[in-house]
């Protein structure tokens, strides 16, 4: 008798698509919003993305400098490992640059804040966004969004404030900015003044710093007269001109004779902020509230443009530490699905992400997702990204892929996804995936037996999964 299963089933070798299959596994009848368009007079993204070169012309200079005199086996680019420059190195650049030491500086910082440069203890690397800058209008916006979002860095508060003012006049400047931009015109100071006053109350109000009237009775527990609010009384003009000040040193508007004007850049960052709000607010599972594993398994139903603006929306109301370490926890669950999805997120999440991401390289079941996210964070392209594991990580993230297609898809996408296996047969498929110790194994083996519709395959498959189970 001659076994039915033949000696080399060779399978059709694509690249290995590690989200897989499981995304579009499911339902996908959704129906689509449509493109948001930005409001009229916005120019186009080319145009936006060349402003934005021409305002960061001077930090893309830096960081391409520093790409070339201080990449690995260089000398340090910082003296105390927290990435501030050191003296000789702000001078060399000085030097090499035609620029003073203090500009030298100033570039440095915000090509940092921009993406353009990474520093990794005294070392430092060019981000992805320089080296797609001449070519990827989306990796220019995305950089020059990202300085937008960290303007309160940008410049230093004014001394002689409490913290917490600071705090509170940072987070009431998205209201002011909203106003700016549906004023789409010069607004005077002393009118956003008025609006950062009633914010920065409201702002009180929500955590009952209320101040009382001589004589007016008191909630019980309420700061008494020598426990007042620490920035009940502090003036609000000197910080508002911080960062009015700071907002136009990054090119989002311009500020002087008594009034602001946001820029084309800084209306159109605006509006996509707002935008991203909406797209939650109007999300059918509300995604922008939910915990990390309800919003993923909420965006498992959408198309992955659609997703992808999901966790865009979930990631701007949060902070950016908390909201990795939510999608890093949600990942290291028992789902799979979860676990690719998240590492999707992280994508959106970029350059922020990458510590906690290297810090669980060592998780097994976290590690080829995180191999995968840090070679394309890298600048290795998607397609490639791939040979960044060895044979044995491709083979455990197969079997958790496959995973994730037999809890949530369908059975012809569990066949397809043989395709995405780097064995070239069947024989050295099963062999691999038995030793590669993947605890989903045998479930997999079942589903795919079940689902195969050639007999002597799914006889093969079925065979290897009652080895598995055995231990034999």
């Amino acid at each position: 008798m001659t076994s039915r299963i033949p000696r080399d089933s060779r399978l059709r070798l694509v690249r290995p698509r590690p989200l897989a299959a499981a995304p579009r596994a499911v339902n996908q009848r959704r129906p689509r919003r449509p493109a948001p368009r930005p409001p009229e007079g916005t120019p186009a993204p080319a145009e936006l993305a060349g402003m934005a070169r021409t305002g960061l012309a001077g930090p893309v200079r830096v960081a391409r400098w520093a790409d070339a005199a201080l990449g690995p086996g260089r000398d340090g680019a910082t003296g105390d490992g927290k990435a501030t420059l050191s003296d000789a190195t702000a001078e060399r650049a000085a030097a090499d640059l035609g620029l003073s030491a203090a500009q030298v500086r100033a570039d440095w910082d915000t090509a940092r804040l921009a993406g353009l440069v990474e520093v990794h203890g005294d070392d430092a690397r060019p981000g992805w966004r320089l080296r797609a800058w001449n070519r990827d209008d989306s990796a220019v916006l995305r950089g020059w969004v990202a300085l937008f979002d960290a303007w309160s860095l940008a410049c230093p508060e004014p001394a002689g404030h409490e913290p917490a003012a600071v705090a509170e006049v940072v987070s009431a400047m998205p209201q002011v900015l909203s106003f700016l931009q549906l004023s789409a015109g010069p607004v005077p100071v002393e009118q956003l003044l008025d609006l950062l006053q009633q914010r920065v109350t409201e702002l009180r109000t929500e955590r009952c710093e209320v101040s009382y009237e001589a004589g007016a009775e008191r909630p019980a527990g309420s700061p008494g007269p020598a426990d007042p609010a620490p920035a009940a009384d502090a003036p609000l003009e000197p910080l508002l001109d911080w960062a009015l000040g700071a907002l136009a040193s990054v090119g989002a508007l311009t500020y002087g004779d008594g009034q602001a004007t946001l820029t084309p850049l800084g209306s159109w960052a605006v509006w996509v902020k707002l935008e991203q709000i909406c797209v939650a607010a109007q999300s059918p599972a509300g995604n922008i509230e939910q915990s990390a594993e309800n919003m993923l398994r909420g965006c498992a139903q959408l198309r992955p443009n659609a997703a992808r603006a999901e966790y865009r929306a979930w990631l701007a109301a949060r902070t950016v530490g908390g909201a990795v370490t939510e999608l890093i926890d949600a990942a290291r669950g028992e789902d799979a699905l979860l676990r690719g999805l998240a590492f999707e997120a992280l994508r959106v999440v970029g350059a922020p992400a990458e510590p906690d991401v290297r810090a669980v390289v060592d998780e097994p079941a976290l590690r080829p997702y995180a191999l995968l996210w840090l070679a394309e964070h890298d600048g290795v392209d998607p397609e490639d990204a791939h040979e960044a594991l060895t044979r044995e990580e491709a083979t455990w993230l197969w079997v958790d892929t496959a995973a994730a297609v037999a809890d949530h898809g369908e059975a012809p996408m569990l066949v397809r996804h043989l395709e995405a296996a780097v064995q070239p047969t069947v024989p050295q498929l099963l062999d691999e995936v038995r030793a590669v110790g993947h605890p989903r194994t045998v479930q997999v083996l079942v589903a795919l037996a079940a689902a195969h519709p050639d007999p002597a395959l799914a006889k093969a498959v079925r065979r290897a999964a009652f080895q598995v189970h055995t231990g034999g």
